[in-house]
């Protein structure tokens, strides 16, 4: 807990990140360079957002299962560009038991490889397709320059893993994977993405085709905040996944991947805050609505606090996630101001007045000031909370997609697109060239984000290049 005021934004915007993330309480700094420790908040929230996407994987027929955190390092050579693509960020592991390994060991940095093994031996027939497998974990990449939820080298996710008899039903796959990762930024974290495919130089290292949905920070940079892979038969054929089809002849199969990690609380934070703190949308937030009981002798804390107990059961009872600060020694101020940092999207202030007139007073997260602050009778006191956290929900989403809106530009020339990236997203023509992109890249520290599936239609001119061109990109700087 601190009282000194956070950054603003606008002064240090990675700053404000940075105090915000270890001011609430969601992680701290591990001992081991790179790695965090998700604290009981943060954690939380990762439930919560957990809880969200398992129950759209199982609706959708997936299962989960659990793979080992070891795998052989002649696994991960099996497959060339796959191997390519991570061996700069493997941990490796050399000695067990004070011996030194025969083969060393590498810490998964996902896993596709001891999967693929796994697949080869349980798959025979078309009966057994297809194979629909999650896995809730963490997994190991040695990135060189880290950031709380952004990018660590141990990070928590979940990676699908499905094997299918055909590349249509693998494609398939691959988009509605796509489409629940939609769903799930839009419906429960307010967070308006863009869907889209990656270039060819952004493709994970294996797959034939990679899909991501980006959204957009509160200082107009993009975050890649969930990814879904069509792997074609690249790692099939590297790990001998094959069935005997209805004619009887063996195939291989077609798999795809796809993942979301701990990275999007970064992206619940950036969309959202603001130079306050937090704002979490309700249907993700740990807590939604804090009960601060105000009182100033003992006579009065009994009758407020039996109160406040009152009401708070009735609130759990209607399934509202409730906190009561209870905290001796600090001042309501304090804790409203404590509260609103750590982004609960309701707050309810009770004192001896409310209890006697059967009212309470509501402050929503997201309208600081008079204009949030509503005095509601007791009575169906948990409809009114029930009705507040979805108007909230909404006006997260809209304010972030109109924010989202103002700050992406239809650059005409290159320099008005150079200029765009500065502030916000370039929605631009782009030839498909990896020249242009790896220009543009260093021209203008912008990457290609992803080809939005919703296209305008038609032609135009590559933004960089001037060659005809028939889709539009999204270029922006990123995290």
């Amino acid at each position: 807990m601190s009282d000194q005021k956070l950054p603003t934004r606008a002064e240090d915007y990675s700053e404000w990140y940075n105090q915000v993330v270890l001011r609430a309480e969601l992680a701290d700094y591990a001992p081991v360079r790179g790695c965090m420790i998700v604290r009981p908040y943060g954690w939380a929230l990762w439930e919560n957002i957990t809880a969200a996407l398992d129950s759209r994987f199982k609706a959708t027929g997936h299962v989960n299962a659990a793979f080992p955190l070891l795998i052989p390092r002649s696994f991960i050579d099996k497959e060339k560009s796959h191997v390519a693509g991570f061996s700069p960020e493997l941990a490796v592991v050399t000695h067990g038991g004070g011996e030194e390994l025969e083969e060393p060991l590498v810490i998964r940095p996902t896993s596709e490889t001891i999967i693929g093994h796994s697949y080869a031996k349980w798959i025979q027939s078309y009966r057994d397709l297809p194979v629909l497998i999650n896995q809730w974990n963490s997994v190991v990449r040695w990135e060189m320059r880290t950031k709380l939820f952004l990018r660590t080298l141990e990070f928590f996710w979940q990676e699908g893993h499905t094997a299918h008899a055909t590349l249509e039903e693998a494609d398939f796959e691959t988009r509605q994977m796509l489409d629940i990762y939609t769903d799930f930024a839009v419906r429960e974290a307010a967070v308006p993405v863009i869907p889209g495919r990656k270039s060819d130089s952004e493709r994970f290292a294996g797959a034939d085709q990679t899909f991501s949905i980006e959204a957009m920070m509160g200082d107009g940079k993009a975050l890649q905040a969930g990814t879904s892979h069509n792997l074609g038969q690249n790692f099939a054929k590297a790990f001998e996944i094959r069935y005997l089809d209805k004619n009887g002849v063996h195939q291989h199969c077609w798999t795809t991947s796809w993942g979301l990690s701990t990275r999007f609380i970064g992206a619940i934070i950036m969309v959202h805050g603001d130079d306050q703190g937090l704002i979490f949308p309700p249907r993700l937030a740990p807590f939604q609505l804090v009960i601060v009981p105000i009182y100033k002798t003992d006579d009065e804390k009994s009758g407020v606090m039996e109160c406040a107990q009152k009401l708070r059961k009735e609130l759990l009872a209607a399934g509202i996630r409730v906190k009561m600060d209870e905290r001796e020694g600090v001042s309501p101020g304090f804790k409203f101001n404590d509260w609103e940092m750590r982004g609960v999207p309701l707050r309810m202030e009770i004192g001896p007045k409310d209890v006697a007139k059967g009212s309470v007073v509501l402050a929503r997260r997201d309208r600081p000031g008079k204009e949030g602050k509503s005095f509601v009778q007791q009575q169906g006191l948990a409809a009114v909370v029930a009705q507040l956290l979805e108007e909230t929900q909404q006006s997260l989403y809209d304010r972030a997609l109109a924010f989202r809106k103002a700050n992406t530009f239809e650059p005409a020339t290159y320099d008005e697109f150079k200029k765009a990236v500065e502030k916000g997203f370039a929605f631009s023509w782009w030839c498909g060239s990896s020249e242009c992109e790896a220009n543009i890249k260093e021209e203008t520290k912008a990457t290609m984000r992803c080809i939005p599936l919703e296209q305008p239609g038609g032609s135009g001119k590559c933004i960089h290049c001037g060659q005809p061109a028939k889709e539009k990109a999204i270029f922006a700087r990123a995290y």
